[in-house]
């Protein structure tokens, strides 16, 4: 029993990095109805340029858990800067073209982005420090089926995924995201500013990806440039799987999908795991194309 509960904790702190990328999936996609495949990179650029903070906090006498909070804020500004150019640049231009195109233009940036890394950077595979005590124990009894880093991961999940819940129900930011997902063009008719909120949106994706990238590269110890791909393609299968468009949704399809490779990996084989995953993915878009939480939406002309 004692092993089915670490497959479990394991996947569920799978999940949670997954649903943080996904996010940045489903609200672009509930705003656009397009896909940012940009997104995975933004999550390593993320990891990224917390590294290179860390390393220079670490010179100038930092150390320990001040360093990863700093090195994560940062990387959150830096990684959202990264999203708001994507959007200016892949998206914004080609707003009115054919849905194919801005579709093909993410797709570049993407490949432009992880190139632009490795040369910048290096192809290696960088080790990244681990920046957070492995005596802290937040969670109790449970703490014997998940290290430090879990339970960072899994405390930061809940506390952001209650803070974006907060912004899209109450702000003013948030009202006016869900009244450009409705309809744009009523939207500019009362005053919305659809450029902005498309911005916006961009903008608080990135930072949610930044925040997964710091905390996985903290929980594995290493980065490389190609990082984001395979995340990113995880992260676009949760927010599918859950149901694209909706933040519940995304969040649910993460778990799933953290819980699927976890069992099937210490069930069966660790080379079924994306397997396994993907697999799932077939049988929910079978069952329901929509997702497990999605509802059908009507193309408008």
């Amino acid at each position: 029993m004692d092993y089915f509960w670490q497959l479990f904790f394991s996947g569920l702190t799978q999940g949670a990095i997954y649903a943080l990328i996904a996010l940045g999936y489903t609200m672009v996609y509930g705003i656009i109805l397009l896909i940012n495949f940009a997104h995975g990179e933004i999550y390593m650029i993320g990891a990224f340029s917390a590294l290179i903070v860390a390393g220079v906090l670490t010179i100038y006498g930092f150390h320990g858990f001040s360093i990863l909070v700093i090195a994560a804020l940062v990387a959150v500004f830096y990684s959202s800067a990264y999203g708001y150019t994507v959007e200016k640049i892949a998206y914004k231009p080609l707003r009115n073209s054919t849905r194919l195109a801005p579709l093909i233009s993410a797709i570049g940036m993407s490949i432009f982005l992880q190139n632009y890394v490795q040369l910048s950077q290096t192809s290696d595979f960088l080790p990244f420090p681990s920046l957070i005590p492995a005596d802290w124990n937040f969670m109790g009894p449970l703490g014997q089926y998940l290290e430090a880093s879990d339970e960072i991961i899994l405390v930061t999940t809940v506390v952001v995924m209650i803070i974006l819940t907060l912004l899209i129900k109450y702000t003013r930011t948030g009202k006016a995201m869900r009244a450009t997902e409705q309809d744009q063009t009523m939207a500019r008719l009362v005053g919305v500013n659809v450029d902005r909120v498309i911005s916006a949106t961009f903008i608080i994706g990135s930072a949610l990806a930044a925040i997964g990238g710091v905390l996985i590269a903290s929980k594995v110890g290493q980065i490389n440039f190609y990082m984001g791909f395979m995340a990113g393609i995880k992260a676009f299968t949760a927010a599918v799987l859950g149901g694209i468009g909706s933040i519940p949704g995304a969040v649910l399809g993460g778990l799933v999908l953290g819980w699927a490779e976890s069992f099937a990996t210490g069930y069966i084989s660790s080379a079924y795991q994306d397997v396994f995953a993907f697999l799932i993915l077939v049988l929910i878009l079978i069952l329901r194309p929509s997702g497990i939480l999605g509802k059908a939406r009507k193309q408008k002309v």
